[in-house]
């Protein structure tokens, strides 16, 4: 028996006629103030105005803070929590199996770049086809604050430990890997992430976004990298970003350092800036190096820093049959004995 919610008259819809209380789900347990909370509300954002059927996501995740948050976000859409650090094997796994559904896996900085690291890079290196989030506060929040990998050198513990190890790059770690599409941004900027989370649903391969999400309750103090006041000073936007969904054709023609309004096809509209800042993000070299200076500046660098739209994805790799393998019949996953035959003659 279908749930879906029938929109009240005069309710704005998306362009498959669902409104936005269709891509939300329960309510939040994570402590008020939480950089989680405002990512989860911008991920129901972006699919509704993207328009994408709630029924076609697989929400996964692994163990944490972070790994809580797809249970806030579209209800009527498949989900799976993994053991700690597990969350990519059973999301490659999935993919494999449907190659239809559309994969968000939400992990963060302790799931994913400490205990599951391992299965993160493989992940990264397959550049399987999904969005892969990960809520980045430096610290262990559901064990009381330890210092992740992700944790800067030199930054202190709310406790007043000093992190004397040097932190994991993400972003410099998935170009290195071969990720095609590596993104970084701020819990706190509504509408560069709003336009990046939009990119990556439209991205065929493996779109990683590193999103600094401050934990209120044990790394929003002074002393923190990784604190909403620590980001807002020292975030610096690589460009301003939009995003114009690939439904019909857009086009748009304009100067660097000027802005243009575009209208797109629900009606809204779309205000465009060209950054005057110079950065080739197909440039794989030059978005390394410019990571490297951003870390040495102390710098949030934020944006989209690196895509390449012609790397194949793992499961076209594969060769794969045209129908997903989870609905294949028994007569095709078991062909007959003429079957083995041929192809025992085929290797003669």
């Amino acid at each position: 028996m279908s749930t879906t919610v029938t929109p009240p008259p005069g309710a704005k819809v998306n362009r498959i006629g669902l409104g936005i209380g269709e891509y939300k789900g329960a309510d939040s347990t994570l402590c008020a103030g939480c950089g989680h909370d405002a990512i989860t509300s911008h991920i129901i954002r972006a699919f509704w105005e993207y328009g994408v059927d709630p029924h076609r996501v697989a929400k996964l995740s692994g163990i944490g803070c972070s790994s809580k948050t797809p249970a806030y976000f579209m209800n009527q859409s498949h989900g799976l929590n993994a053991v700690h650090g597990r969350m990519p094997s059973i999301a490659t796994g999935a993919l494999l199996a449907n190659r239809n559904l559309i994969a968000v896996g939400v992990s963060g900085d302790g799931d994913s770049v400490s205990i599951g690291l391992g299965q993160m890079c493989h992940l990264l290196r397959r550049n399987v086809p999904m969005i892969y989030i990960i809520e980045n506060n430096g610290v262990y929040g559901l064990t009381k604050g330890q210092f992740s990998a992700t944790a800067d050198l030199g930054s202190r513990s709310k406790a007043g430990d000093l992190n004397e190890l040097p932190a994991i790059d993400v972003c410099a770690l998935a170009i290195e890997l071969g990720c095609s599409f590596v993104a970084r941004s701020f819990a706190g900027d509504p509408r560069q992430l709003l336009a990046l989370l939009k990119a990556s649903i439209g991205h065929r391969g493996t779109a990683l976004l590193d999103v600094v999400s401050p934990c209120v309750t044990f790394n929003n103090h002074e002393g923190s990298t990784k604190s909403y006041r620590f980001a807002k000073a020292h975030e610096e936007l690589l460009h301003e970003i939009s995003y114009v969904p690939f439904f019909e054709q857009i086009h748009v023609d304009y100067e660097e350092g000027t802005s243009v309004e575009v209208a797109m096809h629900d009606g809204s509209r779309l205000r465009l800036k060209k950054a005057d800042r110079e950065h080739d993000p197909t440039n794989k070299s030059a978005a390394l190096k410019l990571l490297m200076e951003s870390n040495a500046d102390e710098e949030l660098l934020t944006g989209l820093i690196y895509i390449n739209e012609h790397q194949p994805d793992f499961v076209s790799l594969l060769d794969l049959c045209d129908a997903p393998l989870a609905v294949l019949t028994e007569k095709d996953v078991r062909p007959g004995p003429g079957v083995l035959e041929e192809v025992m003659q085929s290797l003669a």
